[in-house]
């Protein structure tokens, strides 16, 4: 769940702890655990028993929540909870950065979120995936409190006629039945619909003068593209990168998903700009893969060794 705007103990009191009470006591669960962070996430993880149904239990968990859903703030709802299953190990990480700097951090973690993480996540042994270092595009407005002052505005004027302008609506159609002026066509009417450039943000028009002047955003304050949040930081040798968790899907084999996930990597780096590379610095199954080819070399040692020991004695 995501709350933005608050602190951590605000997220623990206000999602945390509703959602904990409904959920506490669902089948097969043996404890649970949370943390609330200071950009306004909370993560909840539920471990149930050895043998339990893992669809069956999202299932109630799901149900659990949407119990719990009514008394969390508004904001909170409108985002969204999500409910999904995945192993608590970590599979691999992906590290994605430009070695020659020709991408900044914003760049590189936008090109993995809409370019690699939906297609990683198709992947059959693949549960989760978690990114750290995110610079999500989102559009900064700087307030300026003196000219707000001078307006008799606040804040929340200004959040209220963003909300009010930039809005997805129906325009309805002209001609279409029942209609008695006997039109031999019927149109659709399109609107304009949200904004898709941040500069139409500029003339939202956020109050209205007395003299009939109007005030736009671009009057009050000053409007850019910028990163969602800078909470976190992520780096690979010394340079700004993007890092891919990947958590296993319960129930799949390691091995067989860590290298579909190194192949469809492979894959999409040769769609990769010039100046964007990946680097695959965390991958634990390469260790099992060691142990188990250690095993097959133990077996056929030993099957020798047996062999030998039949034909000398």
């Amino acid at each position: 769940a995501q709350y933005p705007g608050a602190d951590a103990e605000t997220v623990a009191a206000t999602v945390a702890t509703p959602i904990e009470q409904e959920i506490n006591g669902v089948e097969g669960m043996l404890y649970m655990s949370s943390y609330s962070s200071g950009d306004g996430a909370m993560a909840l993880t539920i471990t149930f028993k050895l043998g339990t149904d893992l669809d069956k239990a999202q299932v109630l968990v799901q149900n659990r929540v949407s119990v719990a859903e009514p008394r969390l703030p508004e904001e909170v709802r409108r985002l969204g909870i999500t409910t999904t299953k995945s192993s608590p190990d970590l599979m691999m990480v992906v590290h994605m950065l430009s070695p020659d700097n020709t991408y900044d951090q914003l760049y590189v973690s936008n090109y993995a979120r809409s370019r690699v993480r939906d297609i990683l996540l198709r992947l059959d042994g693949v549960g989760d995936l978690i990114i750290f270092g995110e610079r999500e595009y989102s559009l900064r407005i700087w307030l300026d409190p003196e000219k707000l002052s001078a307006l008799g505005m606040t804040s929340g004027d200004v959040v209220q006629a963003l909300r009010d302008q930039n809005v997805q609506v129906s325009g309805g159609s002209i001609g279409a039945p029942p209609t008695n002026t006997g039109t031999a066509f019927q149109y659709t009417v399109t609107t304009q619909g949200r904004f898709n450039d941040a500069r139409d943000f500029r003339y939202v028009i956020v109050k209205s003068t007395d003299d009939g002047r109007l005030i736009s955003l671009q009057d009050v304050a000053r409007i850019e593209l910028g990163a969602k949040d800078y909470v976190t930081n992520s780096y690979l040798n010394g340079k700004p990168a993007v890092a891919l968790a990947i958590f296993q899907r319960p129930g799949t084999n390691a091995l067989a998903a860590a290298a579909e996930i190194q192949d469809k990597m492979k894959e999409l780096s040769r769609d990769f700009p010039k100046g964007l590379s990946y680097d695959i610095v965390y991958n634990p199954t390469e260790f099992v893969a060691e142990s188990i080819q250690e095993v097959y070399k133990t077996i056929i040692e030993a099957m020798l060794l047996v062999i030998i020991v039949i034909i000398v004695f």
